[in-house]
């Protein structure tokens, strides 16, 4: 078992993160339980500033806060230098309360609202990712209104396919994101925005995929791109400022997966970047990138107690937890992989196979299937890994379950910095049905 970030086992044969005991926590703070290795989260973030840095290229390093998105994680990210990708007005609104500074905010999405564009207009934000044509004419014509000028990037789709889940693949032709680089749809809105007063283009966006593990995709991506930019440079005379070449930077969560350092991953973009602008003789660009997963993925472990256990002869050991996937919804959409092991028993040697059950009324609610662990014990806390990217951010209230609480450690210490909802908590809409009376 590879333990991530600073977990160690520590005198008592109890995972410890963050220099703080997992069972000291669990008791503390209760199950499920989401914890944050902050010194991790800062390490990664430092990783990819530094190659840029060194190599002296201009950029931006924006931390994809759908992965996970609060207040207290927006401050980390600023105190870390990083730049901020948001898809929602819902993260806008984290962001603004947080006060991230607002000319460090990228909005991307699909279908932003008119509401999501003022939002983006009133707080001055630094770059607007502008994903299709009903986008492009409604921010025009919302800037025109206030007489504003926004930047903007024009997010294309280069048809290159990364090797990852069917589920999140972005950068093929036939997805509903962005303007198809080779139909001629994107050069369509490169000229309208050029001719626009409103709206000043810095540059593309491309985004190829997620858990990609290999450079292979980004290299293509930038090859593909530059080179229609330079057909671009000579029919229309746009050089861009920025190249964002988004995220999707792969992590460990199992045994089975390698992905490069973060500096490897950086370093090749530049290079492609560099050569194919000197050959195809264009100013080299600010090369913009999005990392999230890759940010706190591994960083993040939840806590479970353990509850009833099922045997099934000659098949396999259910064993349920108190939570599964209303805080962990990944296994269940997509087949996610999980390592894990009993936090207040660390040390211990498997004895059994068993398969872990989330405590939802379905029968797809499975956490990790035949997982080795020590002979399970009712309260015993498994501690499951590699969960800080699309956990607390897809978790939900099925079956009417409270979110978890998020606890952040960092240096022995551990701080609280999103409550564990209530029973109240998930009765605070609801409204009384009142019977009409008829005369």
């Amino acid at each position: 078992m590879q333990l991530h970030g600073t977990a160690t086992i520590n005198q008592n044969g109890h995972l410890e993160i963050g220099g703080v005991d997992t069972v000291e926590l669990a008791e503390k703070y209760g199950t499920p339980l989401y914890i944050y290795d902050i010194a991790l989260i800062r390490k990664r973030a430092r990783a990819f500033k530094k190659t840029f840095e060194e190599l002296g290229v201009k950029a931006q390093v924006a931390y994809a806060s759908k992965a996970f998105s609060t207040v207290a994680m927006l401050q980390i990210a600023d105190k870390e230098g990083l730049s901020l990708d948001v898809v929602s007005g819902g993260e806008l609104y984290t962001a603004i309360k947080a006060e991230f500074p607002s000319e460090k905010i990228h909005f991307h999405g699909n279908n932003k609202s008119e509401a999501e564009l003022i939002m983006a207009l009133d707080n001055k934000i630094g770059c607007i990712v502008v994903d299709n044509f009903h986008e492009l004419y409604m921010l025009h014509e919302l800037c025109k209104k206030r007489e504003q000028k926004i930047n903007i990037l024009i997010r294309v789709t280069p048809g290159i396919e990364a090797h990852t889940h069917d589920y999140i693949l972005t950068g093929q032709e036939d997805s509903k994101f962005g303007f198809d680089l080779m139909n001629g749809q994107a050069e369509s809105a490169l000229t309208f925005a050029i001719e626009s007063d409103y709206l000043n283009i810095l540059g593309l966006h491309c985004h190829i995929g997620s858990q990609i593990f290999e450079t292979t995709g980004f290299i293509l991506a930038a090859k593909k791109i530059l080179e229609k930019l330079a057909e671009w440079q000579t029919l229309h005379g746009y050089q861009p400022t920025v190249l964002n070449l988004g995220g999707g930077f792969g992590i460990r969560y199992t045994e089975e997966d390698a992905p490069l350092p973060p500096e490897s991953y950086v370093a090749e973009i530049i290079d492609e970047v560099k050569k194919a602008s000197e050959r195809l003789d264009l100013p080299m660009p600010e090369i913009w990138i999005e990392p999230g997963r890759s940010l706190v993925g591994d960083a993040g472990t939840t806590l479970y107690s353990i509850g009833s256990t099922k045997d099934v002869p000659n098949i396999r050991k259910y064993v349920a937890v108190d939570g599964g996937m209303t805080d962990n919804l990944r296994p269940a959409l997509y087949d996610a992989k999980y390592e894990a092991i009993l936090a207040n028993q660390a040390t211990a040697t498997p004895e059994e196979v068993v398969s872990i059950a989330g405590k939802c009324c379905e029968s797809g609610d499975m956490l990790i299937w035949d997982l080795p662990l020590p002979r399970v014990e009712v309260n015993d806390i498994l501690a499951v890994f590699c969960t800080g990217a699309y956990g607390y951010s897809m978790s939900n209230n099925y079956n009417r379950i409270p979110r978890p609480a998020v606890v952040f450690v960092e240096d022995g210490h551990d701080q609280l910095v999103v409550q564990r909802e209530t029973y109240d908590d998930l009765l605070r809409f609801d409204l009384p049905f009142i019977e009409k009376t008829h005369i």
